[in-house]
């Protein structure tokens, strides 16, 4: 089954130049729940994705729940965002690029008390985008008979995600969320031999909720420690089929929408620990290192398999003056850089990323909203083993939007 899957995942990067529609198309969404997608709220795109240690305190920070403690009493973050792809994908024989954009993310938070907050967002988890078109493949291996196989895969993950914040005293607060996701991919194959055609349609509904537990730990007003703690979670997924055979007879249905065993999903216990350092009030440098443990989830993909996977962000931002009345002054400048080994193992290499970003926030009145603006440039993969590189350009907007609420108007 390895083998014909490693033949199968080597002939599909040969072929996925045929594929040009996308949402979020990348060769490497083949794999598992398809793509893993990272929502960046406020400027975390531009600083590496930076962002364990990080307050919220002017935009919702959905790296660590303990961080909503920071929101303004009274005021009332909205945050909405979308990305803009332009992605090169290469290998030893051809480049194509491809463009593509979409939603991000939409949140809201709110402090409850003066001791607690709570924030809820809807997001992408995943997305899974490829197709394998006329892939001739023998009958019987040495065999000079073939058929051909045409495959065509979309769909994704949705994450709902419930964030509560709770301040213990001035230096140490608590966050806990619950990550709700939900949603279906497909799989469509045709298997072509002479006259005849079998079609394959595959739908797999996933769902399940994954719980984490965060701090953030003030050691003075100008250092920040953070930790995120996400549990291991079970994905449960039921798989729904249908099969009909096309020939010089007809079509004949074989299945309906029939229900099929299939694997549940597992998410591995992920661990992430995060350094703010504020220079001044001006100066800022963040750090976060992430380690998730794919290797005790004991599963693997027919076209590969999992490993640990480790992420190291670095952030720097610059803000001359938060509340000046100069326009520009509170204009607030990030850079960063990100690195990320992967958990996907094809043909003995690991898919990694690597990408730096710049970016820039700015203010939209004198409360906290903001339009942020980030754009990032990375790699992905390897040009090796008839692997595909892919280089990617990324524009990210959000916009946050901040208002006061139950605040009564005093009249003279």
């Amino acid at each position: 089954m390895k083998k014909s899957g490693s033949f199968l995942v080597l002939a599909f990067f040969a072929s996925f130049w045929s594929y040009s529609q996308s949402i979020a198309t990348s060769p490497y969404s083949l794999f598992g729940l398809g793509s893993m997608y990272e929502s960046n709220f406020g400027l975390t795109a531009g600083l590496g994705t930076a962002g364990i240690a990080l307050p919220s305190d002017g935009f919702i920070n959905n790296k660590n729940a303990a961080s909503l403690i920071n929101l303004p009493a009274n005021n009332f973050f909205f945050e909405i965002g979308g990305t803009g792809l332009q992605s090169s994908f290469e290998n030893n024989l051809k480049k194509e690029n491809r463009n593509n954009s979409q939603f991000s993310h939409f949140a809201f938070a709110f402090p409850i008390t003066s001791k607690s907050a709570f924030s809820i967002a809807m997001m992408p988890y995943s997305s899974s985008s490829f197709k394998i078109s006329g892939l001739k493949i023998p009958i019987i291996d040495g065999s000079s008979e073939y058929y051909y196989l045409d495959v065509l895969g979309t769909g994704g993950l949705n994450n709902l995600d419930l964030a509560y914040a709770y301040k213990l005293s001035n230096k140490l607060s608590f966050g806990f969320s619950a990550s709700v996701l939900f949603g279906n991919t497909t799989d469509k194959r045709s298997y072509i031999i002479n006259n005849s055609v079998t079609n394959i349609d595959n739908k797999i509904s996933y769902g399940g909720i994954r719980p984490a537990l965060s701090s953030q730990f003030k050691m003075n007003p100008s250092l920040t420690l953070g930790l995120n703690v996400k549990s291991p979670a079970r994905v449960n997924a039921a798989k729904t089929q249908s099969v009909s055979v096309v020939n010089d007879s007809g079509t004949s249905d074989i299945e309906t929408d029939q229900l099929s065993d299939t694997d549940d999903f597992y998410l591995p216990l992920d661990i992430g620990f995060g350094v703010n350092k504020s220079f001044k009030n001006k100066f800022n440098v963040a750090f976060d290192y992430e380690k998730s443990f794919w290797s005790a989830t004991n599963q693997s993909d027919m076209y590969g398999n999992f490993s640990d996977q480790e992420k190291f962000s670095l952030g720097f931002s610059y803000l001359k003056a938060k509340t000046s009345r100069n326009y520009f002054d509170r204009i607030k400048f990030v850079a960063g850089a990100h690195y990320d080994t992967g958990y996907l193992v094809v043909s003995n290499n690991k898919i990694e990323d690597k990408n730096f970003s710049i970016g820039a926030s700015f203010p939209l009145d004198h409360l906290s909203s903001a339009l942020f603006i980030s754009y990032t440039y990375g790699s992905k993969g390897q040009i090796t083993n008839s692997l595909i590189q892919e280089n990617y350009h990324k524009l990210t907007l959000n916009l946050n939007l901040d208002g006061i609420w139950f605040v009564r108007k005093k009249l003279d």
